[in-house]
């Protein structure tokens, strides 16, 4: 009997997303890609910074994402930085075109990774953080690490 696969395996982070945006909700996608294109992942070739999604014409779409060329893929390797397919049942995205509109939020890649051989793109439903919410957030991580640490030497 073969062994099903269990658990995820990163394959890249947008860290600066958190630090950019409050993380309203996360909703875990399917994405549409090529042959080339996931062996790239399985060697580690993506980056997701600056990347962003979008709703056209009633499709989830990501921009901006990089997936570097397959070595090996010559002819078969398509377009580094091409719009991608992401897939959500048709009422998840009709309510996040909602929530984009009505409430000003942005939807942002935070993280791909491999589950059970498939990869997935988790979407964060995102609001922009102004410049001191930045400054409070890293107030308050220093602020966990001085503690953490006082309370480790004791």
């Amino acid at each position: 009997m073969a062994e099903e696969k269990s658990g995820k395996k990163v394959i890249a982070l947008n860290r600066e997303a958190r630090h950019e945006y409050f993380v309203v909700e996360a909703l875990e996608t399917g994405i549409e890609l090529v042959g080339t294109e996931v062996k790239s992942l399985r060697a580690g070739g993506s980056n997701l910074k600056d990347s962003w999604a979008d709703i056209d014409d009633g499709e989830l779409i990501v921009k901006g994402m990089h997936i570097s060329p397959y070595d090996h893929g010559n002819i078969f390797n398509k377009d580094p930085r091409r719009p991608r397919r992401l897939l959500a049942h048709k009422s998840e995205i009709r309510r996040l075109g909602q929530q984009i509109k009505l409430q000003g939020y942005t939807l942002v890649p935070l993280s791909l990774y491999f589950k059970k051989g498939r990869v997935k793109l988790e979407l964060g439903l995102c609001k922009g953080k102004k410049l001191y919410d930045k400054r409070a957030t890293a107030a308050a991580r220093d602020a966990k690490r001085d503690i953490e640490r006082a309370l480790k030497s004791r």
